[in-house]
């Protein structure tokens, strides 16, 4: 026969309590999901995070068209494309940058030399700040230099000219930007 011992307070206890002697109470239900949610938005933050940092680090990023930012580096937009009316001329006392504005290489190069063949001084080449120019243009400063840039215009036939001061601090009169309307001359 079983031995009956007298009731101590250990023996009496309330069902509402959480923790009944050394273990724990059940967890409430639904709770294990907050650590799953937890765990994806962090994953989903480090991969938002590295994509955005390896498209940095390649010079991938591009918030040029974004509207409202502005880049000063951009090539600029025409403002005013002008209808000629001077007379084409030649003046080697105008200098002239050359810009590849195109997706070819050695176009900057091409265009100089076609230049200097038709009499024009090439102060410098070099790349644009973009290769995706649709079309060639000639940007000049003032309305004294139309007849110069009509001059440009007749050795590279197709192009655009703008009257624009984007390009000043250049120190060359007028600089063309070569755009991917440009064919290099075989040979």
């Amino acid at each position: 026969m079983a031995r009956k011992f007298a009731k101590d307070r250990f023996d009496t206890h309330t069902h509402a309590l959480d923790r009944v002697g050394a273990h724990r109470a059940p967890g409430k239900r639904g709770r294990a999901w907050i650590g799953f949610w937890w765990a994806l938005g962090a994953t989903v933050l480090l991969i938002v995070v590295g994509v955005f940092g390896i498209f940095a680090i390649n010079n991938r990023l591009d918030f040029t068209n974004i509207p409202g930012l502005s880049s000063a580096s951009s090539t600029p937009v025409p403002t005013e494309t002008v209808i000629p009316t001077a007379e084409p001329t030649v003046d080697p006392a105008l200098t002239v940058n050359v810009l590849n504005g195109s997706a070819n290489d050695g176009v900057a190069a091409s265009v100089s030399d076609t230049l200097v063949a038709a009499g024009w001084v090439v102060s410098g080449t070099g790349n644009a700040s973009t290769d995706t120019e649709p079309a060639t243009v000639i940007y000049y400063a003032d309305a004294s230099q139309e007849g110069a840039a009509r001059g440009l215009a007749a050795s590279l036939p197709g192009s655009k000219l703008v009257v624009s001061t984007v390009f000043v601090e250049s120190g060359a009169a007028l600089t063309v930007v070569v755009g991917n309307d440009y064919v290099l001359p075989a040979g």
